[in-house]
């Protein structure tokens, strides 16, 4: 499929963060940009790559709140890029908006095959003008690990992930390389501090590092003192960290107590991506601005389909959208109800009466309005 964007169809923009009470923490103190080699991450604050979520309509999204420094793609898989290329003439549909898309932006990729990767981040950096080419060493699923020993597979080689990153970086010629990790592979195989090390002697511009092992998944709290460990055993490359961050607030804590040079936010800012631009308030010092009404919620869902469905079409749109709805309804009361209707919805008509009728007109804990 062919990733040139389309014009977009006229939608309402992302509502400002104006209604809705919100407890203000207390402001932090101004904090310096993050540096990624020659490009400038400010504030910041990253938005998480996410398979099957951070697609180009979820990026224009959060472009539109503002707030986050640093936009990712969803992770790519080299090896398939290359087959599109080579067979199809192609690109993967996850590149969809690249080439035109604002900077900065990054674009994970994963393999196991230093000249596969090479070859994918050298055509990124160089024809699609990334701003980044980030690697993942990071994802625990199956599919990745276990059967293409890539992924969060490779951290029982700290010297392998050194020569992978080493490989890219010499082929994206001067266009910074990143690294993505977790931990370790599990708690008897806690390898981070030595894949860090590996990765910075590599010539790696940047490395994020989740809290937990791969073996966790997303169960249990992330390590946030051993995200700082890694940070304190390099000595030139930033560290950014990323794991249970769910507010605004507990954004800017983790920066400041950690001593990381920013912070990643992943799965929260899929129910709230307007988490960015609260964040970036509190390290201007500003106060916190409140969450969108319900009914502006409302209205970024619709408009949030509306470029889903621009891209993909209807019927394809529809039932993309319907995961991203059900992300959006996070904590509200009557979420459950809503996620069950709109989660089995296949037409166009169908979703829209879900959210005209059901989408959730309270938060979680407050009496509904009707």
């Amino acid at each position: 499929m062919a990733n040139d964007p389309l014009t977009l169809m006229s939608a309402p923009a992302a509502p400002p963060l104006t209604s809705g009470p919100t407890p203000t923490p207390t402001p932090a103190p101004a904090t310096a940009p993050l540096k990624i080699g020659p490009v400038v991450v400010d504030p910041p604050i990253l938005q998480a790559p996410m398979a099957g979520y951070t697609n180009y309509a979820y990026r224009q999204v959060v472009r539109e709140f503002g707030g986050a420094g640093l936009l990712a793609t969803e992770m790519i898989a080299a090896r398939s890029a290359t087959w599109l290329e080579t067979n199809r003439g192609e690109h993967p549909d996850r590149l969809w908006g690249v080439r035109d898309e604002p900077r900065p932006l990054a674009v994970q990729m994963w393999d196991n095959d230093p000249d596969n990767l090479a070859r994918v981040g050298r055509r990124l950096a160089k024809d699609f003008g990334v701003s980044v080419v980030d690697l993942n060493f990071g994802c625990p699923v199956r599919q990745v690990t276990v059967k293409a020993q890539s992924g969060s597979w490779l951290l029982r080689d700290p010297d392998r992930v050194g020569a992978i990153v080493a490989r890219v970086v010499e082929a994206c010629d001067g266009v910074p390389v990143t690294a993505k990790i977790r931990l370790g592979c599990s708690d008897d195989c806690r390898t981070a501090i030595e894949v860090a090390q590996r990765i910075e002697e590599a010539g790696a511009s940047c490395l994020t590092v989740h809290g937990r092992v791969a073996s966790q998944f997303f169960s249990g709290d992330a390590d946030w003192s051993a995200i700082a460990a890694v940070k304190r055993a390099v000595s030139r490359m930033p560290v950014v960290g990323n794991g249970d961050i769910d507010s605004a607030a507990t954004a800017v804590a983790r920066l400041r107590e950690s001593g990381v040079d920013g912070v990643m936010i992943a799965r929260e800012a899929l129910a709230r991506p307007w988490i960015f631009a609260q964040t970036a308030a509190l390290l201007r010092g500003d106060p916190l601005p409140p969450d969108p009404s319900l009914a502006e919620q409302k209205e970024l869902v619709l408009h949030h389909y509306d470029l889903v469905c621009q891209r993909f079409g209807i019927e394809r749109g529809t039932l993309l959208m319907r995961k991203f709805a059900c992300s959006y309804a996070q904590g509200l009361a009557g979420a459950r109800e809503f996620r069950g209707r709109v989660s089995r919805v296949e037409t166009r008509e169908a979703f829209l009466e879900v959210m005209r009728v059901h989408f959730p007109s309270a938060q979680a804990g407050q009496p509904g309005t009707g």
